[in-house]
């Protein structure tokens, strides 16, 4: 198999899954706005890793993560119906904190450069 059909497989897999958390999850501990950030897929297509981003609390995150690692099973069974694959692969979901960083990163930029916006020659 090549790195291109895992990828295909990847973004067919974030974009499933981002369907079932919004409809299909009922789960009262999965709270908040949750987002599908990347896939990464094996070679064998046998595993998939899903990076999630939500906003929220520390704590909050720590429960919505485990809530959705109880649900794995559901999860997987819905890909299983909705795409077409021989093996469904095992799934894992992890935190992806990238864009709080990024958030984190511009407001340190920001504060550094106070009234810094609109002198780039406008």
């Amino acid at each position: 198999m090549t790195d291109q059909r895992a990828h295909r497989v990847g973004e067919e897999i974030k974009r499933e899954v981002s369907s079932i958390l919004r409809t299909e999850i009922k789960d009262p501990r999965v709270t908040g706005l949750i987002s599908v950030t990347d896939v990464a897929v094996t070679r064998d297509l046998r595993h998939a890793k899903l990076f999630i981003s939500m906003l929220g609390s520390e704590e909050e995150q720590q429960e919505t993560l485990s809530a959705l690692s109880r649900a794995v099973g559901f999860i997987r069974s819905e890909i299983g119906k909705r795409i077409r694959l021989r093996h469904t692969p095992e799934i894992s979901f992890h935190l992806d904190k990238s864009i709080a960083y990024g958030a984190h990163i511009n407001k340190i930029l920001a504060d550094l450069n106070p009234g810094g916006e609109g002198q780039s020659g406008e």
